[in-house]
């Protein structure tokens, strides 16, 4: 028998934006992760791709942002009833925040939609609420990603099955919506393929509830018998169990 906890988070999802940066390598596909430092409040010490909340000056760029796109940001998010504005400066943050973290410069027409992300109001691993829309990106030509050192105190290159392994390994710490992000990124073979699948395919919209049970804490998504929306989204588990200090799929991650 399982029940939803109880603790609430009540506070509106913070808007933010985030950049699942891709290379080609002689190992197979890579993506850029990056490590928060011990002294933020969020996501301290875990390995996440660039990216951050919007913020007001993003919400001034929106005629700036449209000419640069092909068609208007909500049609490109695939998301009708959201305001122009929020919609196009989504795209600013992903590009300024890459460009914060990595030294990296995107053109806004280099974004492909890939998630939108809104964490449950019951938490899991932290106690702020996201509304997260995933991009992706390959790394420009003649670039290199370099971490700031502030925000971000480390930054590797990294393959998305090796870096579950690591995870499962407890070498490092991920987030959720990074496990099953890499998960994905791992049916894959090479960085254009991934993005010509997400120019084929709706962002996929994931939704997360928390249940638990006496001993354990668990993570469900669309798709899974007990969340309320039938249908998949995300190709991978439908759960991840926490379970040795760490959430990971029931039976374990096969890599």
């Amino acid at each position: 028998m399982t029940n939803l906890v109880n603790e609430k988070i009540l506070d509106k999802p913070i808007d933010a934006a985030t950049v699942i940066l891709l290379r080609d390598h002689t190992d197979g596909m890579q993506t850029l992760l990056l490590c928060r430092g011990k002294s933020l409040t969020v996501m301290n010490n875990a390995w996440v791709f660039p990216g951050g909340k919007v913020d007001a000056e993003d919400l001034h760029q929106v005629e700036k942002i449209q000419t640069a796109l092909a068609a208007p940001a909500t049609e490109l998010l695939n998301e009708p009833k959201l305001s122009n504005t929020l919609a196009a400066a989504l795209f600013e943050t992903a590009c300024r925040e890459t460009r914060e973290e990595t030294g990296v410069n995107l053109e806004l027409s280099q974004l492909q939609t890939w998630s939108r992300w809104v964490t449950p109001n019951e938490p899991s691993m932290m106690k702020k609420r996201f509304d997260a829309r995933f991009f992706l990106a390959t790394l420009p030509d003649g670039q290199t990603a370099v971490h700031d050192g502030s925000e971000a105190t480390d930054s590797r290159w990294i393959t998305p099955r090796q870096a579950l392994q690591d995870y499962s390994d407890l070498k490092i710490v991920l987030a959720p919506p990074q496990i099953m992000t890499l998960i994905a990124l791992s049916n894959f073979n090479n960085a254009q393929e991934c993005i010509d699948h997400a120019s084929q395919t709706p962002a996929y919209s994931i939704k997360p509830q928390v249940i638990k049970t006496d001993s354990s804490r668990t993570l469900i998504y669309p798709g899974d018998p007990e969340h309320p929306e039938s249908e998949q989204q995300m190709p991978g588990p439908t759960r991840l169990i926490w379970h040795k200090d760490h959430f990971e799929p029931p039976g374990g991650f096969e890599l």
